[in-house]
């Protein structure tokens, strides 16, 4: 029976933190290599690379715009993602003059690392990347911006004890924990999903460091007093769409939310570009105020 146990378990880590396995959850996400690698390049072309270690020695990548702004947004992107992933929104964001920081997050592009923290870990190395622009710029109103497992990243950063100069924080499809989100994707009965968790729970702190109970960010969003705007599309399947307002009602900050009708997972910025776009910028205008 333990040997099954574990046989499930690592079965089920593989499927969904291990960075280098070729089958896993993202599969039910479609994807285009041509888009891809267009985005890549339009990136490379429009960004120099940045880069610093993190406090367990890993060497964490990013990409950085710099566009003489006293604005500067981290741009996180999602599940088995990197930066050309959200290419949509950094381009959107650089029409608004702002620098963009875009870091590849661990076990992700360029980024060291041999598992996916689905946004726990990956909250402290964020936290660094706020210190690396404060480093460059003292006075620096900082904006955090992310989709999906970005989005989960932001909202577990705004938990934390972080520095006045981050102003709004943007959360694109995030979700409310992993247990909660990986338990939509396994096809088994409420009891059965329930072990099998715990058994995938148990190897994940085992290789990875972390119990998937860990990662809540809606009890990261009751801690924090930083603004917060909350986007999710209608037809979201990938993270249920009910998980909006989950997270919504547990915020205790100042809030905004925007519901794209229509719009499935992390294509809410395509669906309804406009509406969308003009959110987040009167968001940001509303708690940022460029230096003269």
């Amino acid at each position: 029976m333990c040997c099954v146990s574990l046989y499930v378990g690592n079965y089920l880590y593989d499927y969904t933190l291990n960075p280098y396995s070729q089958h896993n959850i993202s599969e039910k996400i479609e994807t285009n290599d041509e888009v891809a690698q267009a985005s890549r390049q339009w990136l490379n072309q429009n960004s120099v690379n940045v880069s610093l270690e993190n406090q367990e020695h890993l060497n964490l990548y990013g990409r950085y715009i710099d566009q003489g702004s006293s604005v500067y947004v981290i741009m996180v992107h999602g599940y088995r993602g990197d930066g050309a992933s959200i290419i949509s929104p950094i381009k959107n964001f650089k029409k608004q003059g702002y620098n963009l920081l875009i870091p590849d997050l661990r076990g992700h592009g360029q980024s060291e690392g041999d598992y996916i923290g689905m946004g726990w870990d990956d909250r402290l190395d964020i936290m660094q990347w706020i210190e690396y622009i404060l480093g460059k710029d003292k006075q620096a109103s900082i904006v955090l911006y992310g989709v999906s497992m970005g989005a989960a990243t932001v909202m577990n950063v705004a938990g934390e004890n972080i520095p006045h100069q981050v102003k709004a924080i943007i959360e694109d499809c995030g979700y409310t924990s992993v247990w909660d989100v990986f338990k939509s994707h396994i096809n088994m009965n409420d009891l059965e999903s329930e072990i099998a968790l715990h058994m995938a729970s148990f190897v994940t702190k085992m290789r990875a460091g972390y119990y998937l109970e860990d990662v809540k960010p809606i009890e990261q969003v009751k801690k924090s007093h930083t603004p917060m705007l909350f986007i999710h599309g209608s037809q979201d399947n990938f993270v249920p769409f009910l998980m909006l307002n989950e997270l919504y009602e547990a915020a205790n900050c100042p809030k905004e939310k925007l519901i794209i009708e229509g719009a499935g997972h992390a294509n809410s910025c395509s669906v309804g570009e406009d509406i969308y776009y003009q959110t987040v910028f009167d968001f940001i205008n509303k708690y940022i105020q460029e230096r003269e």
